[in-house]
């Protein structure tokens, strides 16, 4: 990972205009609604998967009321909750490795909105499995340098929570779980009052890729720029060494 900072992505997607940052709330919405539907209920105290994703919220700077009403909303209309997962894999220009994870009431809309954002960036969709073996799902906790935490009790605390690997970096701290282990090691973090720039199941990439020329750099971002402005698109992960 050496040269490539989690830290200043999740910086630059935090520095979004209006209309991207309401994008966000609408994606963030979605997953309440569906923690509240599928994860056991409205109430986050005995729903592990609700508590994660108001925590997500949470980072984003979403208000208490709008997190509150969204599960009131989730919860009164529950068997309108109609979302269907999906994931598409492919590759970007340069041979990047591409996850997109979605949200949908509309498959077919989606599949065609995924297509074309793939193939406007240069590159391709590609079948079930075509790069998702090159990473590895974990939860992911950061947690930026401040001279108020000790970085000793911090760790001691993460790993006796469950984590697996704690990373110091020049920006702060990076913790490791498995899926499962993930809830309860925030849940630690948050319990301690330790802030967290960002915590989340991700997908880890293994290797990297970096890309030299002018037309791929143009290319790569029209990709992002085009999954991103898609509501159905919740998240999207790569292995373009972008830092």
């Amino acid at each position: 990972m050496a040269g490539h900072s989690k830290f200043a992505n999740i910086k630059h997607k935090k520095e979004k205009n209006d209309a991207a940052r309401g994008r966000v709330f609408t994606r963030l919405g979605r997953e309440i609604a569906m923690a509240v539907k599928h994860g056991g209920g409205p109430d986050p105290d005995a729903n592990s998967r609700l508590r994660d994703a108001i925590s997500k919220a949470k980072a984003e700077n979403m208000s208490n009321d709008t997190i509150e009403r969204s599960i009131k909303k989730a919860a009164g209309d529950i068997g309108a909750v109609n979302f269907d997962s999906a994931t598409y894999e492919g590759y970007g220009p340069g041979g990047v490795a591409v996850i997109v994870k979605v949200l949908t009431d509309n498959r077919t809309r989606t599949a065609a909105n995924v297509r074309h954002a793939f193939t406007k960036g240069g590159g391709s969709l590609g079948t079930q499995g075509c790069v998702s073996f090159s990473f590895s799902e974990i939860g992911q906790i950061l947690i930026e340098a401040n001279p108020d935490i000790n970085e000793e009790e911090l760790m001691l605390m993460a790993l006796d929570a469950g984590a697996e690997d704690f990373l110091v970096q020049e920006e702060g701290y990076e913790i490791h779980t498995s899926v499962a282990s993930f809830s309860n090691v925030r849940q630690a973090i948050e319990d301690a009052g330790v802030p967290m720039v960002s915590a989340e199941v991700t997908m880890l990439p293994q290797t990297w890729v970096t890309l030299t020329t002018p037309e791929e750099l143009k290319q790569m971002g029209k990709m992002l720029d085009l999954l991103d402005e898609d509501d159905d698109v919740q998240d999207v992960y790569h292995n373009w060494e972008d830092s």
